[in-house]
C-alpha cells in the first residue's frame, strides 16, 4: 500500500473517531449543531496529520499545516461562538428539522450524518495530502499565489461576517435584509470567500505529482454550497423570515459570485 493511501485511510479513521465522539455528545444534548464545528476543525487536524506523516519537502509540509490549520481554527472558533455558545441560537434549524422528521430514528440517522461529514472531510483534504507529499523544496509561484488567495479569502469572510453582525445589532434593521458592503454585490459573500479558500488549497497542491486531483476540492465545495448545504437552506430560511424584502433582494443581487446589483429592481 502506498504512503499516500495509508495516510488518507488513517486520516479518515481519525476524523471518523472524532465524529463518533461528537455523535455521542449529541445523544446527550439532543443538539447536533456542534457537528459543523467538528467538520471544520477536522480539516485542520488532517492537514497537520499529513504534515507529520508525509515524506514531502519539510517546508512545503509545514506551509500546508500552518495555512490550513490557521484557516480551520479561525472558522471553527467563529462557528463555535456564533452557533454553539450563543444561548439564544439553539439547535441549527437544519438539524432540528431532521430530528423532528426522523423521530425515533434520529439517533441512528444522525450517526450516519456525522460519518458522512467525516468522509467529506477526507475527500476535501486531498489537496493537503498531495501538497504534503510533494518533494520539491522550492516554493514557487503557486505556493505564493495560494498564500495570497487564502489571505484574501479569510479577510473577505471576516469582513462579510462583521458587516452582517453590525447590521443585525441595530434594532431598526429587524426583519430587513443587509444590503451594505459585500452584501450589496453577493447574497452570500461569506460562502463565496469560503470557496476561495478551497481554490487556494487546490493551487497549493497543483505543482505536486497528480496535483490536478486537488481541483476536486473546490469543485465539490462549489456544488455543496450552491446546491446542497449552503445557499438553498439559507435562502429558504431568509424568504421564510423576511418575505418580500428578501425576494426583492434575490431579484437584484447575485446569489454567490460578487457582481454589480441590478439597479431599480424591486
Amino acid at each position: 500500500m502506498s504512503l499516500a493511501l495509508e495516510l488518507w485511510l488513517a486520516g479518515w479513521l481519525l476524523v471518523a473517531a472524532v465524529m463518533l465522539g461528537l455523535w455521542l455528545i449529541q445523544l446527550r444534548t439532543r443538539d447536533a449543531t456542534l457537528v459543523d464545528v467538528g467538520w471544520t476543525a477536522n480539516l485542520g487536524l488532517l492537514a497537520i496529520f499529513y504534515a507529520l506523516g508525509a515524506d514531502g519537502a519539510p517546508g512545503r509540509r509545514w506551509l500546508v499545516a500552518v495555512l490550513a490549520g490557521a484557516w480551520s481554527l479561525r472558522l471553527a472558533l467563529h462557528l463555535l461562538r456564533s452557533r454553539v455558545l450563543d444561548p439564544l441560537h439553539g439547535e441549527d434549524r437544519r438539524y432540528a428539522a431532521l430530528r423532528e422528521r426522523w423521530g425515533e430514528r434520529a439517533p441512528r440517522n444522525f450517526f450516519w450524518v456525522y460519518q458522512a461529514q467525516a468522509l467529506l472531510d477526507s475527500l476535501l483534504s486531498l489537496p493537503f495530502l498531495l501538497a504534503c507529499l510533494d518533494s520539491q523544496a522550492r516554493l514557487g509561484p503557486a505556493a505564493v499565489g495560494a498564500g495570497l488567495l487564502l489571505l484574501l479569502s479569510v479577510a473577505g469572510e471576516w469582513v462579510a461576517d462583521q458587516q452582517l453582525l453590525r447590521f443585525k445589532s441595530d434594532p431598526a434593521n429587524r426583519g430587513r435584509t443587509c444590503r451594505t458592503g459585500l452584501w450589496r454585490v453577493s447574497r452570500h459573500p461569506n460562502y463565496f470567500f469560503e470557496w476561495l479558500a478551497w481554490c487556494a488549497f487546490a493551487l497549493l497542491a497543483l505543482p505536486a505529482p497528480l496535483g490536478w486531483l486537488g481541483l476536486s476540492a473546490p469543485l465539490i465545495m462549489l456544488l455543496l454550497l450552491l446546491k446542497v448545504t449552503g445557499v438553498p437552506p439559507a435562502e429558504e430560511q431568509a424568504v421564510s423570515s423576511r418575505g418580500d424584502d428578501y425576494r426583492a433582494y434575490q431579484r437584484s443581487t447575485s446569489a454567490f459570485f460578487p457582481w454589480f446589483p441590478k439597479e431599480g429592481t424591486t
